[in-house]
């Protein structure tokens, strides 16, 4: 143990002040070190806790000792500025979603942001059916259906949106149905990535995967089934520019027939 009661130097005879001056270096040199804690402390004062090896470090206010380290260990066994090497289970702030900084990724970001996000699957059901909050950080968009059918003759439509609302116009798209691997019949549309349909015993099941060319142009490519026919399959593609960031979509129809059937979800990554 070498402390000293306080850093205030005797005055006393020579011999003492000596002894009282060597006393208070070695109590700083050696960080004032002892099993317990010096009875008169400073700020910023340092403190070799020899019971539990640790260096600790009075806080500005003086109101109690803060760990720094351990004693006898490289570096104090913190982490070094070049190359550390962790142990244990660091952690580290989660950056938000779309972060693109030479920031640590967290495991919690990579998840999040890395990882494709399913969203609520939505029976079918009205003119339309709608997904929002689609963060802005997407970049590829897959709208799924499963027994997707209308009562009426018109077409399955998919439209994107911005904040400003959903867009219907704009779009150039164009669908085609092969029976028995010969075309049939084709449908084209400016109102959205148009799915041909056409009866409505059809009952359509397949996706539709949207990908961000640039901007705020989205391109679009679909393969799906009649499920209500054998070897009838149908095919989709085009593309939209938004007016701003894409945050929904909505699943419509090219009049105003009514879904009756099938189940709708998407997957953004």
């Amino acid at each position: 143990m070498a402390q000293s009661t306080d850093l205030v130097v005797p005055n006393t005879s020579a011999a003492g002040v000596r002894s009282g001056i060597n006393a208070r270096l070695v109590a700083i040199a050696t960080h004032q070190s002892g099993t317990a804690a010096p009875s008169t402390t400073y700020p910023y004062q340092f403190w070799a806790d020899t019971t539990n090896g640790l260096l600790k470090q009075r806080d500005g206010a003086n109101a109690a000792f803060v760990t720094v380290g351990t004693l006898g260990v490289a570096n104090l066994g913190l982490a070094t500025l070049a190359s550390p090497d962790f142990t244990g289970t660091p952690l580290a702030p989660t950056a938000a979603a779309g972060t693109n900084t030479r920031q640590l990724a967290t495991t919690a970001f990579v998840t999040s942001y890395a990882m494709p996000v399913l969203g609520t699957s939505q029976s079918a059901s009205g003119t339309s059916v709608d997904f929002t909050s689609i963060p802005s950080w997407a970049k590829r968009i897959t709208v799924m259906f499963a027994d997707l059918s209308l009562n009426g003759t018109a077409h399955a439509l998919i439209q994107l949106g911005d904040s400003g609302g959903i867009e219907n116009t704009g779009y150039v798209s164009s669908s085609t149905y092969l029976s028995g691997g010969v075309s049939s019949s084709s449908v084209f549309s400016t109102g959205g990535i148009v799915l041909y349909d056409g009866t409505p015993a059809n009952a359509l099941t397949g996706s539709v995967v949207f990908t961000k060319l640039s901007g705020n142009r989205w391109v679009a490519t679909g393969l799906y089934n009649f499920s209500s026919s054998t070897g009838v399959n149908g095919f989709t593609a085009g593309d939209k520019t938004l007016s701003d960031t894409l945050d929904r979509i909505r699943i419509t129809n090219t009049a105003s027939d009514t879904f009756d059937a099938g189940s709708i979800n998407i997957l953004y990554e």
